[in-house]
């Protein structure tokens, strides 16, 4: 694990250049499936190096963009892909607009070689918008690619992603499963910061998904933004290569930086699994409901209760009472569980 940067908050945080002084993520080669399990079981991201060395896709990026163009292209079955654009004024910021109502860049579908060829073209173009595909699931429009570029680390049920364009900046946000993400062309740049530090990097509104910081990383407004100095004393920063990946785990937050007029990447989510009653989200969500406008002395009753028996505290909390009648306090079985989700369904089901 890589120690966090220590920042004398008597020095004033300047942005870009300092980034540099941040602990590097941790790296590995030649890793196994089983290595990865142990690296997810670690909830740490780790740079991979040369993970797709052996993809022909990243043959063609490392040619020209042309090449990996033209590669995409001889897959294209025609259907419409995602597509974002983001004025040139924008500087390559996908983020909030001013109001945080709305974002930087607009949505729309659009034809995946129409697209290929456009990006190609605005390079190197003064005052040129930002174009980008995004989160192209590649199984149903390019399935010849998975086929070609398989990754044995991974379940064949998960399925990759592509996201291409040029020189984009992806505001600060997180996921709610792990990311396995695989650079085909350009170079990369992660900036990470745990999952803990969500207070410190002013999240913008989450009805509004997905939810942002409002803090530019390589320009901060520290008068605004104070306890961003907590943040990235916490953060860690990762360069990729073509052919390298990068593991992140599930709520780690990430600012991601595309540092070549062409860029090309691949990733994995896999994770989120919990369904209904289970969906750590949704009782979240819920208990915001319940309990965030509650007195002080109640939400403080409620605090110790979620940090002994849901987080488990030191562990030791129920250890007084016998192991079968710890009922939902303690390791659940399948018919445990079952009975708290029919509790639970019956008190939603009366619920105005």
């Amino acid at each position: 694990m890589a120690e966090p940067l220590r920042i004398d908050h008597d020095i004033e945080y300047g942005g870009a250049d300092d980034l540099e002084a941040l602990p590097r993520v941790a790296t590995r080669t030649a890793i196994t499936p089983a290595d990865l399990a142990a690296i997810v079981r670690a909830e740490e991201p780790v740079i991979l190096k040369g993970l797709i060395d052996q993809w022909p896709a990243l043959a063609a990026g490392r040619q020209s963009p042309a090449h990996l163009n033209a590669y995409l292209k001889a897959m294209d079955r025609g259907a419409p892909a995602p597509v974002m654009e983001a004025p040139a004024r924008s500087g390559g910021r996908y983020t909030y607009a001013e109001d945080m109502r709305e974002f930087s860049f607009t949505k729309r579908r659009g034809g995946i070689s129409e697209t290929l060829d456009r990006i190609v073209r605005l390079i190197g173009q003064p005052a040129s918008p930002f174009v980008a595909i995004q989160m192209l699931p590649l199984a149903s429009h390019l399935p010849d690619f998975v086929r070609q570029n398989p990754m044995p680390l991974l379940p064949p049920d998960i399925m990759p992603r592509l996201w291409l364009g040029g020189p984009l900046r992806t505001q600060t946000h997180n996921d709610r499963d792990h990311n396995l993400a695989c650079v085909i062309a350009g170079r990369r740049r992660f900036l990470l910061f745990p999952p803990e530090q969500v207070g410190n990097l002013y999240v913008g509104p989450l009805d509004n998904p997905p939810p942002l910081s409002l803090v530019h990383p390589e320009a901060p407004d520290l008068e605004r933004f104070p306890r961003y100095r907590e943040a990235i004393a916490a953060a860690r920063i990762a360069y990729l290569d073509a052919g390298d990946a990068i593991f992140m785990p599930k709520y780690w937050w990430h600012h991601v930086s595309s540092l070549e007029p062409y860029n090309a990447m691949v990733n994995y989510w896999w994770g989120d699994t919990a369904t209904g009653l289970e969906r750590a989200n949704d009782s979240f969500l819920h208990a915001l409901l319940a309990l965030a406008d509650l007195p002080p002395g109640e939400q403080a009753y409620w605090r110790a209760m979620f940090e002994t028996y849901v987080f488990r505290g030191d562990g030791t909390a129920v250890d007084h009472i016998p192991r079968h009648l710890q009922g939902a306090l303690g390791p659940m079985s399948p018919g445990a569980r079952a009975a708290l989700k029919k509790q639970l369904k019956t008190a939603f089901l009366k619920s105005p």
